[in-house]
């Protein structure tokens, strides 16, 4: 029995394809959403395995969808403290995970542990409003016509 449950969560010649997604309207939201999605072969075969993910050191939970067969990892970080770039999403099969863990509460270096795979989600950047507000925008070029009436004005008097 202990044979058969080692076996099912190998994966031998794992592949990785995937689609991401990011929020990029920091106007009306307090976070970015980065959200990946992706699916994993083992010899060519659609994988049914735990997984866990860990993006810069933060671990993070991967949901499995019964429907479509593919698994989804997703974080959300303040507008203000979002950086721009590729993140590399490791993903770990729950043994890998385990030794990760072990090595972190025993002080030493989880980087030795090898991933299942990476998977790169590319985030642009969030648009943050234009440079000029509306109102000073406005107010500026309400400035500049009274300006210009006022000079026309005292070149007409004059």
């Amino acid at each position: 029995m202990v044979l058969y449950l080692t076996l099912a969560t190998a994966c031998s010649n794992p592949t990785l394809s995937s689609t991401s997604f990011t929020t990029q309207d920091a106007t009306i939201l307090s976070n970015i959403a980065y959200v990946s999605q992706f699916k994993l072969e083992c010899d060519g075969e659609p994988a049914d395995i735990p997984l866990f993910a860990e993006v810069g050191g933060k671990p993070l939970s991967v949901v499995k969808s019964k429907e479509t067969n593919e698994y989804l990892v997703s974080w959300l970080e303040e507008t203000q403290k979002a950086p721009r770039g590729n993140f590399e999403i490791k993903i770990y099969t729950d043994e890998g995970y385990a030794a990760i863990r072990k090595a972190q509460r025993s002080g030493e270096d989880s980087s030795s542990v090898a991933p299942l795979g990476v998977v790169t989600l590319n985030h642009p950047g969030a648009y943050n409003g234009p440079w000029i507000s509306s109102e000073y925008a406005a107010a500026i070029l309400a400035g500049g016509i009274l300006y210009y009436a006022y000079t026309t004005k005292s070149k007409l008097v004059a």
